[in-house]
């Protein structure tokens, strides 16, 4: 009888490597972040090919055109004369309102246009100049400030925040650092302003950024230096401020000698104070010019519709009609103050890298919502430490970008910036829910929770298309910017108290694991 023959079974193939996107391991750090670094900047600069802000639009045109204007004066007067009110310096023609760093870098650049394109800033026969040459260098003076201030520090925080394995797991700490840098380096809101309507908000971001990058490497000097920086360059950068001061404070508090400590940061602080300020330190006069010029005032709590408190209570309550400028001023100080408090509290009592970040966010948001003469363009402060963020909350982070874009929208459409705004948009969620992305795991809750959450989403999207195609009522013209106002500054005060309660719940945590580590 024969025997049966065993039937041989074959090798199963082996499995097929799946398609492996930048930041999904195994991938060699630094040509993979030197490639997203490349991919960010290619993206900048196919925005920068649009139009910006005030294109064409005489006689005051747009920050285009200021920006443009301060170089010219910059580079053909005298630092004395740079916020002073002149012949040749008419302060009511987008007068310079920024710190003397942001003067600087108006000067720098000033001199690089002038050396190739000298009527582009001629003084007095150079207002409202454009020229395709003159765009060009405008627009490549942004691109270098980006690659040179930003970039560096992005690169340089995602090293500390990963090296110091803040609030995340292992796997996180091992795998998601190159998700995080393109959430860092492709933040929809920044590109679009910076690198669209234009503005150089990428050098005070940039060097808060790598204050915070300082901070959590260890380097406080080199942080208190880098953040007085960030706020000569752009006073707006002391949203950020309270969040600092308190976390420094709470670590020095902590240590063995806390007077030395704090001096320590005092001397760098007033030392690089008195370098940028130098030039206007001659006299009493001109340094409170200069003050006075930071501090606008006279322009009212709010300009535009900006998705903050007093802008969105201003249709019930008339506040710019009920109260002079001066009740006004102490209001929102107070406003301001009781809303960075708690998260300032929580830091010098318990101070942590964590904390710190959502200090940042925190204090800056209270800023945002509640300080005077707010900008839309404002919203990239939080916008900062939320991508920071990113990896520990991925959804808070994902739902802010969307909605804090939503809230420039207007300004976008009046820019004509609609295709960027969709492109950068969809480029952003595409890295944001690709496979390999940190992007979470889906909320686990009800139904009906689903439908409440879906509702503001819902609203931005048939707001997004009526902005466009309906013409609003003669006596509302400004219904949709309004409504649009109104969705957004709903989801911001969500989003902050959603943030203070996750900062205050980690002194519950750091008692049961300890932090002393971060000290």
């Amino acid at each position: 009888m024969a025997k049966p023959k065993k039937s041989r079974t074959s090798a199963p193939d082996p499995p097929k490597a799946a398609a492996r996107l930048p930041w999904q391991p195994p991938a060699p750090p630094v040509p993979t972040a030197l490639l997203i670094s490349l991919a960010a900047l290619l993206v900048r600069v196919l925005v920068s090919v649009g139009p910006y802000s005030g294109q064409g639009a005489a006689p005051k045109f747009g920050d285009y055109e200021a920006q443009r204007h301060w170089m010219e004066l910059t580079l053909h007067l005298p630092p004395s004369d740079w916020y002073r009110n002149t012949s040749d310096n008419d302060l009511a023609y987008w007068g310079l309102d920024y710190p003397p760093l942001s003067a600087y870098q108006s000067l720098l650049h000033g001199r690089i246009i002038n050396a190739s394109l000298p009527e582009a800033v001629a003084l007095r026969s150079s207002r409202g100049y454009e020229s395709p040459e003159s765009k060009l260098l405008m627009r490549w003076t942004v691109l270098s400030s980006d690659l040179l201030v930003f970039f560096p520090a992005a690169l340089w925080f995602v090293w500390a925040y990963m090296r110091g394995g803040i609030g995340i797991t292992v796997e996180e700490r091992r795998e998601g650092w190159m998700w995080l840098l393109a959430m860092v380096l492709i933040s929809p809101c920044l590109v679009l302003i910076d690198h669209g309507h234009f503005q150089y908000n990428c050098i005070s971001l940039g060097l808060a950024l790598g204050a915070i990058a300082g901070v959590l490497s260890r380097n406080e000097l080199a942080a208190a230096a880098l953040f007085t920086l960030a706020i000569n360059h752009k006073q707006m950068s002391l949203y950020f401020a309270p969040a600092f001061f308190s976390h420094l404070l709470g670590k020095c508090l902590k240590r063995k000698y806390p007077i030395v400590e704090v001096m320590k940061l005092a001397f760098v602080v007033l030392g690089t104070f008195a370098i940028v300020w130098w030039p206007f330190l001659h006299s009493y006069e001109a340094a409170l010019q200069v003050v006075s010029r930071l501090a606008p005032f006279e322009r009212g709590i709010y300009e535009d519709y900006v998705a903050n408190f007093w802008c969105s209570t201003s249709v019930i309550v008339k506040w710019k009609r009920l109260f002079a400028i001066k009740p006004l001023k102490i209001m929102s100080l107070s406003a301001t103050i009781l809303a960075f408090l708690p998260s300032f509290v929580q830091q010098v009592k318990s101070p942590s890298n964590l904390g710190f970040l959502y200090s940042l966010m925190n204090s800056s948001f209270s800023f945002y919502l509640f300080s005077y003469q707010v900008h839309e363009k404002s919203i990239l402060l939080p916008l900062l430490p939320a991508s920071l963020l990113a990896l520990k909350e991925h959804q808070m982070y994902g739902w802010f970008v969307y909605f804090a874009l939503f809230s420039m929208y207007p300004l976008i459409c009046r820019d004509q910036l609609l295709l960027q705004y969709i492109a950068v948009l969809a480029l952003f969620f595409l890295i944001y829910y690709s496979p390999g992305g940190r992007h979470g795991k889906r909320l686990n809750i009800s139904c009906r929770a689903k439908v409440v959450l879906s509702l503001p989403f819902l609203c931005s999207l048939l707001l997004h298309v009526t902005y466009l195609q309906l013409e609003p009522p003669k006596r509302y013209p400004y219904l949709f910017d309004a409504l649009i106002m109104f969705v957004s500054f709903s989801q911001f005060v969500i989003l902050t108290l959603y943030t203070n309660y996750k900062q205050w719940m980690l002194d519950t945590h750091s008692r049961s694991v300890g932090m002393k580590k971060d000290l």
